[in-house]
């Protein structure tokens, strides 16, 4: 590979993956040069690349600045128009007539008088009325959260965060599925806790090998994606639930339960918190069911040792129960008190605006209506994958908003996720999600929920097309190919 190529496709992958925005400026050549460890010549070559791919344009006197992206009509190929941009990495989906059936219950909000205290910041406890609409919200058909164990935070993110902090000391070790949410990956450097992944099978974690990994060095918590597991769609089957609530029962290992796709999920498998309701954090939020840029974060707290306060009261994080890095001793600290503690110092409390959304939303059925919609939408968008992507190795649930693509020989997922970049589409890497740096997935992520349908057909054709290809000829017929 040309090393100016090999350069220009890391930025059409920035480009592509939104860390280099539409409008923003990139550096001059020279400085570029400097960066990067190369010669001026080269950086120019890489420059005129970019122009020449259409993903940036030069202007005289100022500058060269990343292009705005090209909308795809409905039918257009994305091997027709490479310039034309697809973002399949991002997964917040979004129904027709979504901000139509949002808008009403915020406009008493809008009132000023009542605006006056909806801005100010909001109470990890929220109020009464937000724990009982948020207890509704999340129950199902084995279990209802009690309304008096619910916390809140910012987002789905703060709610996970504050669950371990609470949990975990800088130093403690968490057991973690191979493949994991990227973000738990950022929260655990963070907090300086360690992720220890735990084997997996068609069933889900593997109990001999939970058990393994904790003989090995104590575990402090547990973290899991039990239903629509993100990224490869899985479900861990009820059989090994009660197996996995037996286990971390005679462990005495708290577990994170991170229920935020499961509302998708229709199936009869109980959540972890009805089997082991002493030892599960439940988080959840508000940003795939409603929208990301009004949204709330939920913990649903285990049950505390009798005479503990309630959520926001006395007993924070432990500060001498057990050694560092071990889990808390059962019963010495109020879980509710604990988290609550961790979101204050953490800077995770929600705002009082979102959550006052959030009760009226769910209050009035919005929350619901927006649930069917977006399973009846996952539903018809898995039907496009198995359209484009049938003869390929995927795993899909039916009625999840992603697919996990286990790629052909010889293509890498790096590779490929570069060559679907200069085609336009953004896609997800499988080591993007891999806790252990030594195992290398060949897969990728595809999601499904940002994309217009149309466009999501489109791009999926062309990536089935470039997979079959092979890495040596990432263009169609009649373009010039460039190694990926």
């Amino acid at each position: 590979m040309d090393d100016f190529r090999g350069i220009a496709d890391r930025i059409a992958l920035d480009i592509a993956r939104g860390r280099l925005r539409t409008g923003q400026r990139l550096p001059p050549q020279r400085a570029f040069a400097r960066r990067h460890g190369i010669a001026a010549s080269t950086a120019g070559r890489v420059y005129a690349e970019l122009v020449r791919r259409g993903l940036v344009v030069g202007e005289v006197g100022r500058g060269t600045f990343v292009r705005a992206a090209e909308v795809t009509g409905p039918g257009r190929s994305l091997v027709e128009d490479a310039g034309a941009r697809v973002n399949l990495e991002l997964n917040y989906p979004s129904v027709p007539g979504q901000s139509e059936l949002l808008a009403p219950a915020l406009a008493p909000l809008l009132r000023p008088d009542v605006l006056t205290d909806a801005l100010r910041p909001g109470a990890a406890d929220g109020t009464p009325e937000a724990r009982e609409a948020v207890a509704a919200l999340l129950a199902t058909g084995d279990w209802r959260p009690d309304p008096g164990r619910i916390l809140f935070t910012g987002n789905a993110r703060q709610a996970i965060a504050a669950a371990l902090a609470s949990l975990v000391r800088p130093g403690g070790r968490v057991g973690v599925e191979p493949l994991t949410y990227p973000l738990v990956k950022e929260v655990a450097g963070r907090l300086a806790v360690t992720l220890v992944p735990v084997e997996t099978d068609e069933e889900g974690p593997v109990i001999e090998s939970l058990l393994a990994a904790h003989r090995s060095a104590p575990l402090s918590a547990l973290y899991l994606q039990p239903t629509l597991h993100n990224p490869t769609s899985a479900t861990i089957a009820t059989g090994r639930r009660l197996e996995l609530a037996r286990a971390v029962s005679d462990l005495g290992l708290p577990v994170v339960e991170d229920r935020v796709w499961s509302f998708l999920h229709t199936g009869p498998e109980p959540p972890l918190a009805a089997l082991a309701p002493h030892l599960v954090h439940v988080v959840d939020s508000l940003s795939k069911r409603v929208a990301p840029g009004l949204t709330v974060g939920f913990v649903v707290v285990p049950e505390g040792p009798r005479g503990s306060g309630g959520p926001g009261g006395p007993g924070g994080p432990a500060g001498s129960a057990g050694s560092a890095g071990s889990a808390r001793s059962a019963g010495s600290v109020d879980p509710a008190g604990a988290v609550a503690a961790a979101v204050r110092s953490g800077g995770w409390g929600p705002g009082a605006f979102a959550v006052e959304a959030a009760v009226r939303w769910i209050g009035d059925g919005t929350v619901a209506r927006l649930v069917a919609a977006k399973r009846e939408q996952a539903v018809r968008r898995q039907g496009l994958v198995r359209e484009a992507l049938g003869g390929f190795d995927v795993r899909a649930d039916p009625r999840g908003y992603f697919a996990w693509w286990r790629l052909p020989a010889p293509w890498r997922a790096d590779s490929f996720t570069a060559a679907a970049a200069e085609l336009g589409i953004a896609i997800t890497p499988g080591t993007a999600f891999r806790v252990d740096p030594k195992r290398t997935p060949d897969a990728v992520r595809i999601g499904l929920a940002s994309a217009g349908e149309p466009e999501l057909a489109g791009a999926l054709r062309t990536l089935a097309a470039l997979a079959a290809r092979g890495p040596e000829h990432p263009r169609r017929e009649g373009q010039s190919s460039r190694p990926s």
